[in-house]
C-alpha cells in the first residue's frame, strides 16, 4: 500500500498542485482493481471511485462511494475519517447512513446529490404530485446549514420555515421523494437519504452474500483477485469491483500479495 500523503490540512495548502494532479488522474473504467486498489489521499480515492461507479440501466442514481470502500483503499483509517470530516464541513460532500448494516455509510459529492434531488423534483412535477417549492427550501436552508446525517423534526421545520410556511404535507412530500427517512427508534428524527437508492441497496446486500458464498465454497476460501474481478454477479447490478472494495474495507475479505499476484481470501476473524 502507498504511504499516507500527510494531513489533509497540508494537502489543502497545496491546492494548485492537487488540482493539477487531479486533472491527470486516470479514471479509466477498464482498469483492473489490481492496478488501483490503494491510494494515498481520500479525495483522490473518492474522485476515482466516483468515475468508476458502474453504469446501471433503469436506475437514476448519481455515483456514491461507501465508507468501507475508502477503508479498503486508503491505508490510514484515521486519515480517512479526518479528511471526510473536513470535506463534509467544507460542503464538498455529504455522508448518509444506510439501512444495509450498522456501520454502512454512503458518500456522495454535494453537486451530485443536488442533481439527484433536481431529477426527483422534475419527475414529481411532471406527474403533478403536489407542490414542490419545499425542495427549494430544503436545498437552500436545510442542506446548507445541517451537515450531519440526521435532523430532528422541530429543527427541520424551523429551517424549512426560512423559505415559507411549512405544512405537514411538505414533510410528507420530502419523505415520499426519498430525501428523508424516519428513524425507527425515534419518529421525531430523520435520516437524510439518497432518492431512488433502494434497489441498489438490495443489490448491495445480495452481492455481498453471493461473493462470500462463492469464496466459502472454494477449498482454501481464496481466489486470485484478477480472476475474481472478471466474474459476473447474478444478484447485484453493482459490479464486482464495487463489491470487492466494500468487502475488503469492511474486513470480510483480506488480500495477500503472492509471487503469482494478489490473492483475496475470506478473513479468519
Amino acid at each position: 500500500m502507498l504511504a499516507a500523503a500527510g494531513t489533509f490540512e497540508e494537502a489543502a495548502s497545496k491546492g494548485t498542485k492537487r488540482r493539477r494532479d487531479e486533472e491527470n488522474i486516470d479514471t479509466d473504467q477498464t482498469r483492473s482493481l489490481v492496478d488501483d486498489l490503494t491510494f494515498s489521499d481520500t479525495l483522490v480515492a473518492l474522485r476515482i471511485m466516483r468515475a468508476q461507479f458502474p453504469h446501471i440501466e433503469k436506475v437514476s442514481v448519481q455515483p456514491f462511494i461507501l465508507k468501507s470502500q475508502l477503508y479498503s483503499s486508503v491505508k490510514d483509517r484515521t486519515q480517512v475519517d479526518r479528511e471526510l470530516e473536513s470535506l463534509r464541513r467544507d460542503k464538498v460532500l455529504r455522508i448518509f447512513k444506510l439501512n444495509t448494516g450498522q456501520d454502512d455509510h454512503a458518500i456522495m459529492f454535494l453537486n451530485d446529490y443536488l442533481n439527484q434531488i433536481d431529477h426527483v423534483v422534475k419527475r414529481m412535477v411532471n406527474k403533478k404530485q403536489g407542490a414542490h417549492e419545499v425542495f427549494g427550501w430544503f436545498k437552500t436552508h436545510v442542506l446548507d446549514s445541517k451537515l450531519e446525517p440526521s435532523i430532528e423534526h422541530q429543527e427541520l421545520c424551523l429551517l424549512l420555515s426560512l423559505g415559507g410556511k411549512v405544512k405537514d404535507s411538505d414533510i410528507s412530500l420530502l419523505i415520499n421523494a426519498g430525501v428523508l427517512t424516519r428513524q425507527l427508534i425515534d419518529p421525531n428524527m430523520y435520516w437524510f437519504a439518497i432518492p431512488n437508492i433502494g434497489s441498489l441497496l438490495k443489490g448491495l446486500a445480495q452481492g455481498r452474500k453471493e461473493i462470500m458464498s462463492l469464496l466459502n465454497r472454494r477449498k482454501y476460501k481464496e481466489m486470485m483477485l484478477a480472476s475474481l474481478e472478471k466474474k459476473r454477479l447474478r444478484m447485484s447490478p453493482l459490479d464486482m469491483r464495487f463489491h470487492l472494495r466494500d468487502l475488503i474495507g469492511s474486513g470480510h475479505l483480506e488480500t495477500d500479495q503472492t509471487p503469482t499476484g494478489l490473492i483475496v481470501r475470506v478473513s479468519k476473524d
